[in-house]
Parts: C-alpha cells; sequence; structure tokens
C-alpha cells in the first residue's frame, strides 16, 4: 500500500482532536445534543481517517483491547446502569443525579445517564472496530493472488493460454469426459 505523506500528518493532526471532541460529545451529552452514540460515531470517524491512511495495522495499533472486548464492556456498563434502578424500586433507566465539590474543578454535577453513554460510546465504538478488524489485512495477499488480465485479443480463443481450453469447449470422443 502506497503512503501520502500529506494524508500522514493530517490524521496525526486530526486524530486526537476527534477523539476529543467526540469525549466532549459524550460528557456534554446528558445536558446538550450529544451523548454516547454521538460521541461514538465521531469517534469511528476518527478511527476512519486512521484506517484510510495506515489500514487495519493502525487500527489495531490505537486500542489494546479487542474490538469485542470494547463492546462488551460497554454494553455491559449500559444494561447494569439500565437494570440498577429496577434492584431499587424504581423504574428501568430512571436516573439519579449526584453532585460533587472537586479540587480543580469545582462544583462538578453528573447524572447516572453519564455512565449509561459511556457504555453506548463504548458499544459503538467496539461496533466500528470490529467492521474494520472484518476488512482484513490480508488484502495485499489477495491482490498477489489475482492474475493480470491477459492482452486483448482479436478472437475469444486468443484470450487463453496456449493448452488451456475455454470452459465452454467440451471434447467428446474415445475415453469420455473433458
Amino acid at each position: 500500500m502506497r503512503r501520502l505523506l500529506i494524508l500522514d500528518v493530517a490524521v496525526r493532526v486530526l486524530y486526537p482532536a476527534i477523539l476529543v471532541l467526540s469525549l466532549y460529545f459524550l460528557f456534554a451529552g446528558h445536558n446538550q445534543p450529544g451523548g454516547g452514540f454521538v460521541g461514538g460515531l465521531t469517534a469511528g470517524a476518527g478511527i476512519s481517517l486512521r484506517y484510510v491512511a495506515g489500514g487495519v495495522p493502525a487500527v489495531q495499533r490505537s486500542f489494546r483491547l479487542e474490538p469485542w472486548t470494547i463492546l462488551g464492556g460497554g454494553l455491559t456498563l449500559a444494561v447494569t446502569v439500565a437494570i440498577i434502578p429496577l434492584l431499587t424500586g424504581n423504574s428501568v433507566l430512571e436516573h439519579a443525579t449526584f453532585d460533587a465539590e472537586l479540587p480543580v474543578l469545582g462544583k462538578v454535577k453528573a447524572t447516572s445517564a453519564l455512565p449509561f453513554d459511556i457504555g453506548v460510546y463504548l458499544v459503538v465504538l467496539g461496533l466500528v472496530l470490529m467492521a474494520f478488524e472484518a476488512f482484513g489485512d490480508d488484502l495485499d495477499e489477495e491482490l498477489d493472488v489475482v492474475e493480470p488480465l491477459n492482452p486483448a485479443a482479436s478472437h475469444p480463443l486468443e484470450e487463453y493460454r496456449p493448452g488451456e481450453r475455454p470452459p465452454w469447449t467440451v471434447r467428446r470422443g474415445r475415453g469420455g469426459g473433458p
């Protein structure tokens, strides 16, 4: 695969910025438009850029965990957050509010929708990573197997190698069989 310098440099600049934007969407989502799904899709766009620039190996180097582990962890987190209110006698996905005073950040308000959004973010991220994993990195090997086209021929029978018969011809005679 031929690498382009401008694409590599652009991805090095844009990839971290896109991931930060996806985290902004994730954390701002329970009070503003955004959330886990939008944040996960934004992170998926960054991963797509990484795939275009470096292929599957670049995507695999970006994350230490396997895609199905990320997806499974996100699904487990989202389902757990959805079910916990049932154990306390509330409705599914009913949320609670938490207020904390942090030394550097000051007063921080969070709801239980945030862990649910984190779970959704991880599910979307895992699905995107699984899609790129399914593309595989054996494209170069597949291209080596493909034979080059024969030069154009003036007659259909000339397109085949010497001694090779076209598939539609059948030789009949003694001994039977093609």
